[in-house]
């Protein structure tokens, strides 16, 4: 089975189950698990931030950094296609009580002056406009990265008007590697970003949420009351180091492998369009006779399994389970059809 969908159905290697088994573990409720305190500390050095807390989700990180921002009432601004608000269960009203103000971006990237064109005037009719969410990469963008410039003049107009300014960044390392930026240039900018240890890098379960000390100190509570307390997790935080001390360089081959494949696809008579590859996610469009159905109904007889997010459109999606074999086979494939 060749597995597209997401970089989310990777599997530990034995590496990684190796550096599992023989974690040591405590109960982090107490924040006695070694493991964790470990990663947290790491992860927040990494970035040169003050504090980490380990979350068993993506999805938990960017609501409890929401959470943490604002209060019922008030307007968060982010991209049309955030994940945040596009596949998080409306968790921004349900959680946090805030509305949305989206906009228009540039595959999933906004713009300064579109931020400062968002924020509400000081006024009893209108919502508080208190945070800004970026995301990097862009899943619904097909990878696409910021332009760090660009994230650093949002910063100026968030510091202007007094806006927290939060990273969802469950492919950030997609977005380092690929432009060969560091984690302590956002670390820099950002009040609180959210990392995934289970895309890109590998891991089974888990993402951390950075920020300095109070915001933690505020987080730990917020995730206690969303159940994400955990006890002995040292066993997956052991698998988040192995990944950030493992695999992080090694990132730079998917992106490889997604240009090989974007390039055979590009050839093929029934692909209309393909969003610019710039990381590990590609996005292509169909027509003629051809259907997203249908041609994920030719690629799974092959084993090959893909997933469709339009009724014109087909992601792939490349990641650490996915060989130099898997990418020739699949070119195979296409090159057939």
């Amino acid at each position: 089975m060749i597995d597209y969908r997401s970089d989310t159905v990777t599997k530990p290697s034995p590496a990684m189950l190796e550096a599992m088994f023989s974690a040591k573990v405590g109960d982090d409720v107490f924040g006695e698990d070694p493991t964790i305190n470990e990663l947290e500390n790491f992860t927040a050095e990494m970035f040169a931030m003050e504090a980490g807390l380990f979350c068993p989700s993506g999805t938990m990180t960017n609501q409890i950094a929401i959470k943490c921002h604002t209060q019922p009432g008030d307007e968060v601004v982010c991209d049309k296609l955030s994940h945040i608000y596009q596949y998080e269960g409306g968790g921004i009203a349900f959680n946090s009580g805030c509305s949305v103000n989206l906009i228009e971006g540039n595959r999933g990237r906004i713009s300064a002056e579109q931020v400062l064109h968002c924020i509400n005037a000081d006024d009893v009719h209108k919502a508080a406009t208190s945070m800004v969410s970026l995301e990097n990469t862009s899943n619904r963008g097909g990878g696409s990265c910021y332009d760090f410039a660009e994230i650093v003049k949002i910063k100026e107009v968030c510091n202007q008007y007094n806006l927290k300014l939060h990273l969802d960044g469950a492919r950030l390392f997609n977005a380092i590697v690929s432009k060969k930026e560091t984690p302590k240039q956002y670390g820099e900018i950002f009040d609180s970003i959210s990392i995934c240890l289970s895309k890109g890098l590998g891991t089974p379960v888990g993402s951390l949420v950075l920020g300095n000390k109070d915001f933690i100190k505020k987080a730990r509570r917020i995730r206690k009351v969303f159940g994400g307390g955990m006890r002995q997790a040292g066993y997956l935080a052991a698998a988040g180091l192995y990944a950030l001390q493992n695999n992080v360089d090694r990132i730079a081959e998917d992106h490889h492998h997604s240009q090989m494949l974007a390039t055979a696809l590009g050839k093929k008579s029934f692909v209309d369009t393909i969003l610019s590859v710039e990381t590990n996610i590609i996005i292509f469009s169909v027509k003629n006779e051809m259907t997203p159905k249908l041609f994920i109904e030719k690629m799974k007889e092959n084993d090959i399994y893909m997933y469709p997010i339009s009724p014109t459109q087909v992601r792939i999606v490349v990641h650490l389970d996915i060989s130099k074999e898997m990418i020739q086979k699949t070119i195979e494939v296409i090159e057939k059809m």
